[in-house]
């Protein structure tokens, strides 16, 4: 397997996923803004969301690969069970959370956003929507068990995929909502939860060559699968500890009005890196890392974990320059139309620029905690995302009514960044870190390409400031020319001194 083709695959499905995303997000900047119904609908939505990067996105994978992977290699028939039951007692406690959900909404809404409380019309509206939107938590487990499914056999295209039907119904409803004169906030909560069930339909179909389904309610648990659910909510924190925070973070930015708004334009921003450098190659990586600590091929195992250290940092640090020196040009260029104000890019730039510097954190976090997964060990990442979501929780509530919402991404990066830091120092002190000596190097060179980078962006932002304005009808041509050159000078730069090698990033 090569660990950059496999990438490449992920990456290619993720990113057009994430371009639809952008494109829908853009639809409801342009009818929606920062209003009340835009902060009610972003809070109905980011729960299920945030269930949805948790499961899909890391943790369900963190859980369940190394467990299946083990299963199937003692015998065909054992991974099977072990999958039948997983999936039986997924969906009977899914269906029991769900329906508590829906009974006690408003209280669940008061814990996501309890800023929302002094706003009769704003909590009535997102506990509405969060009615609407929560039966999505349950097809989304689901398919994120099928994906799990998929991604333990190599196969991480369909995975990576089948994000693409939420961002294509919710732009849909919005149009359909458009040319029907609805409620723009209500329709995108009723698409939530279909896409949900098309993306299940879909992730079944293409599994079915792998696994088939049979859910059987005569459950008699073996020890396998009690390990698994005793892993699972440890890994939920381990490997979303990203997604928690922002979670928190919003909860927090409910107090400040707008800020919802601004954090959630800002997250969708900064998330398309994460997904790449971070999410994408843990997730491509984290099958074949099991297999290797399975059979005890420790030189495999270096060079897995050097390799995806690598090809992270490759991905992450120059998008973190770029963040943070284009930060208002790119949310300018991807949101600044209609009822999205030139206050309200301002807003959502500077929350971008903080994310900005935690992005190689963010990414690296997901590499290290699989590391710890590969040994079916989930107690040392559980307590290091612990750490890092008090954290974040003291220091955005001790500094918020100084700093205002802007203090929440300063924490999250703050708080990642020290986790990172655990993350190596438990790894020394455990012999688990065993990086090849070149990796040390590569990230030399690619530090130095990323400098080279950021000065031609600087200048290019610096003397073509006139065409990016909030105003300029044609900004996005100019930016995507921008971004092209600088990212090309780049690639080429880490060629050349040979970091960005097709063969280097293979895996026998």
């Amino acid at each position: 397997m090569n660990l950059l083709s496999s990438t490449y695959i992920f990456s290619f499905f993720t990113l057009l996923s994430r371009i639809l995303g952008y494109l829908r997000d853009i639809l409801i900047a342009i009818f929606l803004g920062a209003s009340i119904y835009a902060d009610a609908f972003f809070v109905a939505f980011r729960l299920p969301n945030t269930f949805r990067r948790l499961f899909a996105e890391g943790t369900f994978n963190a859980a369940f690969i190394p467990s299946y992977t083990s299963a199937k290699i003692e015998a065909k028939e054992k991974g099977k069970k072990f999958a039948n039951e997983v999936l039986t007692l997924l969906v009977i406690v899914l269906l029991f959370i769900i329906l508590l959900a829906e009974i006690f909404t408003p209280y669940l809404v008061y814990l996501i956003a309890p800023g929302f409380a002094d706003d009769t019309q704003k909590f009535n509206l997102a506990t509405e929507f969060t009615r609407i939107t929560f039966p999505f938590l349950l097809f989304v487990s689901i398919s994120s068990f099928f994906s799990s499914i998929l991604n333990s056999n190599n196969k991480f295209a369909a995975a990576a995929a089948a994000p693409i039907i939420l961002n294509i119904i919710l732009i849909l409803s919005l149009i359909i909502s458009f040319f029907l004169k609805l409620n723009f906030a209500k329709q995108l909560s009723y698409g939530v939860t279909l896409a949900g069930i098309f993306q299940t339909i879909f992730l079944i179909f293409l599994t079915t060559k792998y696994y088939k389904p049979s859910l059987e309610f005569k459950i008699r648990l073996s020890k396998k699968v009690k390990l698994f659910f005793k892993k699972l909510f440890p890994s939920i924190l381990s490997s979303g500890v990203t997604q928690i925070n922002i979670l928190i973070g919003t909860i927090i930015a409910s107090f400040e009005s707008s800020a919802v708004s601004y954090l959630y334009y800002a997250d969708r921003i900064y998330q398309i890196n994460l997904a790449i450098a971070g999410i994408a190659v843990g997730t491509v990586s984290l099958p074949v890392l099991s297999k290797a600590f399975s059979q005890k091929k420790n030189l495999k195992v270096s060079n897995i974990q050097s390799r995806s250290i690598e090809l992270s940092l490759l991905l992450s640090i120059p998008a973190s320059f770029g963040l943070i020196l284009a930060s208002k040009e790119i949310v300018n260029v991807l949101f600044g139309y209609g009822s999205f104000t030139y206050e309200d890019v301002d807003m959502t730039a500077s929350a971008l620029k903080y994310f900005g510097f935690g992005i190689p954190a963010f990414a690296l976090i997901k590499i290290l905690s699989n590391f710890f997964f590969a040994r079916n060990n989930t107690k040392t990442p559980f307590y290091i995302s612990s750490l890092i979501v008090l954290l974040n929780v003291i220091i955005s509530i001790y500094f918020f009514k100084e700093v205002g919402f802007i203090i929440i991404p300063i924490a999250t990066s703050i708080s990642t960044w020290i986790g990172v830091i655990c993350y190596i120092y438990i790894l020394n002190s455990k012999n688990f870190l065993l990086i090849q000596k070149y990796l040390y190097s590569s990230i030399i060179k690619v530090v130095a390409s990323t400098v080279l980078m950021s000065f031609l962006l600087m200048v290019l932002l610096n003397n073509y400031s006139i065409y990016l304005d909030y105003g300029n009808k044609f900004k996005a041509f100019y930016l995507l020319i921008i971004v092209g050159f600088v990212t090309s000078i780049y690639l080429i730069s880490c060629y050349l001194t040979g970091v960005l090698k097709t063969k280097n990033f293979k895996i026998n």
